[in-house]
């Protein structure tokens, strides 16, 4: 690799419009990538300009694109539109996803739809259109869950959608290889977010606190950087899930 810095790369985040991908966002305009953010829908939007107004605030080039990715025409309209804009892509970082906490004996049809679409088939899809369109010797890294590691219950569609995109992460290395393109993906543990709030007891918030080694919820400014660094100078490690979580889950 030449150079692994951001600046003048033109980076790619699906979900980067608030929580994880708001802050990648920002980070990565600050040293001065282009980008291309995604959000999901009108729910969102709010959260996603104010990501935008911040972003060019640091003087970076970027746009908004909205869509639901669970459509795989969209994943492909996403890409297409950053690079006709900026003329390539270096970076692509996928952090969409949804957790659903609920026993197994109550989970309906309907939600392992919905959460093996967003959670698997959007990370499938996102690598595959990612392989095809980055520029050689790009980078591309998706957030899972260190709830792979863990042995529990009431987690059945999150995890186990999330599973698959370990598998995922070491195909598309090896396939993808040959042009010096990394992919990797980041497993946090519980991050102090709205994302993780919804579904879970005050017990069960305590609980999670609890349990990590070092004490209390994964915080996204310790995995930002993480993500940073394995799309710029952590290049060499591809096909790999790094669980960073504090010492919640551990393998």
């Amino acid at each position: 690799m030449a150079r692994n810095d951001l600046n003048g790369k033109v980076v790619l985040i699906a979900g980067g419009g608030k929580n994880l991908g708001g802050l990648l966002s920002r980070n990565i305009a600050a040293k001065g990538a282009k980008l291309a953010i995604h959000y999901n829908s009108e729910h969102t939007k709010s959260e996603a300009e104010q990501t935008l107004a911040d972003v060019n605030k640091l003087g970076a080039e970027a746009f908004l694109f909205q869509a639901d990715l669970t459509k795989v025409e969209h994943i492909k309209k996403l890409f297409d539109e950053t690079k006709s804009r900026y003329g390539g892509i270096d970076i692509a970082i996928n952090t969409v996803g949804r957790v659903l906490k609920k026993p197994f004996a109550e989970t309906t049809e309907e939600e392992y739809d919905s959460m093996f679409d967003i959670n698997s088939k959007v990370a499938y899809f996102f690598l595959q259109e990612a392989g095809k369109q980055l520029n050689d010797n790009g980078k591309i890294c998706t957030i899972v869950t260190s709830l792979l590691a863990a042995y529990t219950g009431y987690y059945s569609t999150y995890a186990g959608a999330k599973a698959p995109v370990e598998d995922f992460t070491r195909s598309a290395s090896k396939e993808f290889g040959p042009r010096g393109i990394s992919v990797t993906a980041v497993a946090p543990g519980p991050m102090d977010t709205p994302f993780f709030y919804g579904q879970e007891s005050d017990e069960a918030v305590a609980y999670h606190k609890s349990a990590s080694a070092l004490g209390g919820l994964t915080d996204i400014k310790d995995i930002a950087p993480l993500v940073e660094f394995l799309v710029t100078d952590g290049w060499w490690i591809t096909g790999q899930t790094i669980f960073a979580n504090g010492g919640y889950t551990t393998r």
